[in-house]
């Protein structure tokens, strides 16, 4: 069974932590909500404070990771998750007195590129645990390297299906493909869709997507043609010219939103009046054609009253956010609390990587925060093989000001 090694770990901790407890007090006030530890703790980090009554809090010092594609053409997914990165960390050591340190491994969105840094992430006995990668194709080139390691690593934007029951330390907290797919293809027929052209960019993450979305529309009795491009192609004029002027929609699973910007402009000079429908990785100002929609596995932060004060603080430091940054803070949250329940119980040891980083994997496994401890309000838990527990995809319009019009 996958997760095997953290659940036993689990269950470990919770049988110990249940023997400390009533050999500690003879009262039946005593109360554990950690498998780290009897202790409970204080957190201010997240939308909301939640307190449960507990022992002065223990500073916690330590590394944790984050991997995403900080410079290069996806620079827009990554740039803003390492900005709400650093936010999320800003905020937990100023309100837990902790000294955490966050340490930046750039992936370019390259899976050569992980697999050169994950072995970096693992020689720094400090790095207790990762966010991200981004990108699916990274997250198989770099769960190979942080398996062995017992290395917990939350994607906040990975959505292939499958990778959870591939590596026994991954936790994703975004909804899949398996989710996206059936939303897009949904909408695209109740459009009145009768052909779509699906091109993919040869990545697991696209054409994983790609065959989804082909596979629910064909069920639907729509016509798909399809094709193929790498990912960094920049002259998309001669595939353009194979598109039906008839075509309802050209769908791209892409995480280079600027191409998909060339390919429409390139529709336009070539006269073809066709409504591009961009996947996740296509949710980005880089992409600005008025009347395209895109998917996304979160709402617009700004759409949320209860985040405002969490969205005005980060804007006070940066310039930009998109809908890839607080999915990005929501994970870092989990791996900061995860860390900290760990050092409330004297688990944190440079001297013995591995066994600290397992103890923090099976407290990110223990995730169950409400909806009211969120920056998305909703939910937050994982499933047994790590996957989040519920989740929806929304599709939204670019409007002439560039703007976002949630449409299903």
């Amino acid at each position: 069974m996958r997760k095997g090694s953290i659940w036993r770990i689990v269950a470990l901790l919770m049988a110990l932590t249940m023997v400390a407890a009533a050999c500690g007090s003879d009262s039946d006030d005593t109360t554990t909500t950690t498998a780290a530890a009897a202790a409970t703790t204080t957190t201010t980090s997240g939308p909301a404070a939640t307190t449960t009554t507990a022992a002065a809090s223990t500073p916690c010092v330590a590394s944790i990771g984050i991997m995403g594609p900080f410079t290069g053409d996806a620079a827009f997914i990554g740039q803003v998750q390492l900005n709400w990165a650093k936010y999320a960390v800003e905020l937990f050591n100023g309100d837990m007195g902790s000294n955490i340190t966050l340490i930046e491994f750039d992936t370019m969105i390259d899976p050569a590129q992980g697999a050169i840094l994950a072995p970096q992430a693992v020689d720094d006995s400090d790095i207790v645990g990762v966010i991200g990668p981004a990108g699916s194709q990274v997250v198989n080139a770099v769960g190979p390297i942080f398996d062995p390691a017992q290395m917990a690593f939350i994607s906040p934007s990975s959505t292939e299906v499958g990778l959870a029951e591939k590596y026994d330390f991954l936790f994703r907290n975004v909804p899949l493909d398996d989710v996206q797919g059936p939303t897009s293809a949904a909408y695209m027929v109740a459009q009145g869709a009768q052909k779509v052209f699906v091109i993919d960019d040869q990545t697991s993450y696209s054409t994983g997507l790609a065959g989804t979305i082909q596979s629910e529309l064909e069920t639907a009795g729509v016509t798909v043609e399809t094709d193929s491009v790498v990912q960094d192609a920049t002259d998309f004029s001669a595939l353009v010219s194979t598109i039906p002027d008839d075509t309802d929609f050209v769908y791209l699973p892409w995480q280079i939103a600027s191409n998909g910007e060339i390919l429409g402009n390139q529709l336009a000079e070539q006269g073809k009046d066709i409504t591009i429908f961009g996947s996740d990785g296509m949710d980005s100002a880089d992409f600005n054609i008025a009347g395209s929609v895109v998917a996304a596995f979160a709402p617009d932060l700004a759409a949320i009253p209860d985040s405002a004060d969490l969205l005005a603080g980060y804007l006070a430091q940066y310039d930009e956010t998109n809908t890839f940054g607080p999915v990005a803070f929501a994970a870092t949250k989990v791996l900061l609390e995860a860390v900290d329940r760990v050092c409330q119980a004297g688990g944190i040891d440079s001297g013995d990587a591995t066994a600290t980083r397992a103890l923090v994997a099976a407290e990110v496994a223990l995730t169950d925060q409400s909806a009211d401890e969120t920056i998305l309000r909703a939910p937050l838990s994982f499933t047994s093989i790590g996957e989040l527990d519920g989740g929806a995809y929304f599709i939204s319009e670019i409007q002439p000001d560039g703007s976002y019009l949630v449409v299903g």
